[in-house]
């Protein structure tokens, strides 16, 4: 093992344990790039849940806040360059999913007040999300709250995801819009 090799595995280790401090438990093949965020909140008196499976890979500037809510990724999803989720009606994605730089996943609206009532003053929607496994969403995508990602799905970049795809869809565009289907292996005989 190299030096520098050796210098990012305690780098990596002392995130972990970090985090491990803060009550965010992740598995010891994370990979965690330095300035990640990740914060649990607190909402009805008690903390927010960050939960992680194995071999998942987080890039440089990853936000995932719970506000008392809950974040639970599968094995092996990576999430890139500053990609950010927040957790507060519960996000849950599947394994091998891809999630690339600068996505934004929320789980959570405000509440549309009357006129002359602040709309700041109003508490949160909490709308669940779930992306399904095998999943790539491409760079800049924004999944709004309440919505479900099939399995197998691709959502091109920079689409805006209000309403659920179908597994196995590609989707691109705002609002984002099925345009077809991934299509099975073909079987030759």
């Amino acid at each position: 093992m190299s030096l520098g090799q050796l210098l990012r595995s305690c780098a990596r280790r002392q995130r972990l344990t970090w985090l491990a401090w803060r009550r965010i438990h992740l598995p010891r093949d994370t990979t965690i790039a330095a300035d990640c965020d990740f914060q649990l909140g607190i909402a009805a008196g008690r903390p927010g849940t960050i939960a992680c499976g194995a071999a998942c890979e987080f890039g440089p500037g990853v936000v995932l806040h719970a506000y008392g809510g809950s974040i639970a990724l599968a094995d092996r999803v990576f999430i890139g360059p500053y990609g950010v989720i927040y957790g507060h009606g519960g996000v849950i994605i599947g394994e091998q999913t891809l999630i690339s730089m600068h996505c934004r996943i929320l789980s959570s609206n405000h509440a549309i007040p009357p006129l002359g009532t602040d709309i700041r003053s109003q508490p949160d929607v909490l709308r669940p999300t779930r992306i399904g496994r095998d999943v790539w969403l491409g760079a800049g995508v924004t999944v709004l709250g309440g919505v479900t990602i099939g399995d197998g799905c691709i959502v091109g970049a920079g689409a805006v995801v209000t309403k659920d795809l179908p597994a196995g869809s590609i989707a691109v565009g705002i609002p984002a819009r099925v345009i077809g289907q991934r299509l099975a292996p073909s079987s030759t005989g």
